[in-house]
Parts: structure tokens; C-alpha cells; sequence
């Protein structure tokens, strides 16, 4: 630059490096969603599952079980509706497959939310083969639920069964709730590979 020459100011450069330096602020909803795919491919059972689940256009990065202070949960449809192709997406994702006939698949995402809206709650993923979707869901749900009560320090046996536990979270007034999605299904009987994958998907946007 010139001695005495003032260099101009690019304002919208300065904003994207601004907006760079804060490139994943902290979720502000996410949504649940859940699909199941088939086909000879491994790899396509599960871009087909993704598809059953509407995320199937999103580059997913999968993170670990924190549900953030203030993060609404939104429906899946208004969640979809924020997704643009190719973007780099946040979730938290179970996902289990098979290619035996008849074997029994689950992938779970279970929910633990705080009464109080600036604690964190905890969001759970579960996996694998043999149990039900009842069975599944629950023990994802229980999964969560359990990590967020000992967080709070809320007294429970560990060895209780679950129905138990949760009535012992829902009265202690700090849990205001918990839920779970599955995806379940069966090996295909021809022998192609089956996918299940459930997910809760993160967004930094509001719902259009």
C-alpha cells in the first residue's frame, strides 16, 4: 500500500470471516427421524434408510449426547423444510444392519430433558439386534434418562427396573420428560442387506 493511502474496507469479507470464526454456534432445535432401506448394496440399504428418514442430501457428521441448553425440539417435517443439499449436518445417529434373513434389527435415539431450560439434557443412541421396537426404544430412553438423573444427583437403585426408575425421575420435579424414536425391521428374506437408522438431527436455523 501507498504511503498515505487508506486501504478500503470490504465489509461482506469481514463479516464471512466474522461468521467463519463462529461457524457452529450451539444448536437452537433439532428434530427426530427414522428410516429403513433395503437393497443388494450395503452402502445403498443405508443411503436408502437416510432417504426413509429425509436426510439423505445432508453431508451428517455424527456427534456425541448432549441435548444443549434451549435446544427446541421441532417436528420432523419443520426440521426437513431448514435442510439444504449438501450442507454439513450435525447428529446424533444409531445405525445397525444386516444381511441375514429373519434377524430381528433396532436403532434407537432416546431424550432426556431437565425441567430447567439453561441445564443440558442428554440424548442417548442404541443399537443392535434381537429386541423389539418397544425394547429398543425403552432401553434408549433409559439410557438417557439415567444419565441426565445421576448429572442432577437424583437418587435411584440401578438396578430397578425401568418403569421404576422412571417414576422415581418423573416426581423428582428436574426431569420434565423423556421419549425415544426406533427403527426396527427384520432381515430381508432373499438375503439383501438391511438398514435401520434413527437420528436426532441438529439445526442452527429456525424452522421457514
Amino acid at each position: 500500500m501507498e504511503p498515505g493511502r487508506k486501504e478500503s474496507v470490504d465489509v461482506d469479507q469481514i463479516s464471512d470471516i466474522i461468521r467463519g470464526l463462529n461457524m457452529f454456534p450451539i444448536p437452537t432445535s433439532f428434530f427426530l427421524t427414522s428410516g429403513v432401506g433395503v437393497h443388494r448394496e450395503r452402502l445403498t440399504a443405508f443411503e436408502l434408510a437416510l432417504r426413509d428418514a429425509d436426510i439423505e442430501q445432508q453431508n451428517l457428521v455424527s456427534v456425541s449426547s448432549i441435548l444443549p441448553p434451549r435446544c427446541e425440539q421441532i417436528e420432523r417435517e419443520n426440521g426437513v423444510g431448514t435442510l439444504r443439499p449438501g450442507e454439513i449436518t450435525f447428529c446424533v445417529m444409531a445405525r445397525t444392519e444386516t444381511d441375514e434373513p429373519g434377524r430381528r434389527i433396532h436403532s434407537s435415539i432416546g431424550l432426556a430433558r431437565p425441567t430447567d431450560p439453561a441445564m443440558y439434557g442428554y440424548i442417548s443412541e442404541h443399537h443392535g439386534y434381537g429386541m423389539t421396537r418397544v425394547e429398543s426404544g425403552d432401553y434408549a430412553e433409559d439410557l438417557a434418562a439415567t444419565m441426565l438423573a445421576s448429572t442432577l444427583g437424583i437418587e435411584f437403585d440401578p438396578d430397578a427396573a425401568w418403569n421404576e426408575r422412571k417414576r422415581i425421575y418423573q416426581t423428582s420435579s428436574l426431569i420434565i420428560g423423556s421419549t425415544s424414536l426406533t427403527a426396527a425391521a427384520e432381515g430381508d428374506s432373499g438375503g439383501r442387506w438391511t438398514c435401520a437408522v434413527a437420528a436426532a438431527v441438529f439445526r442452527f436455523t429456525a424452522p421457514r
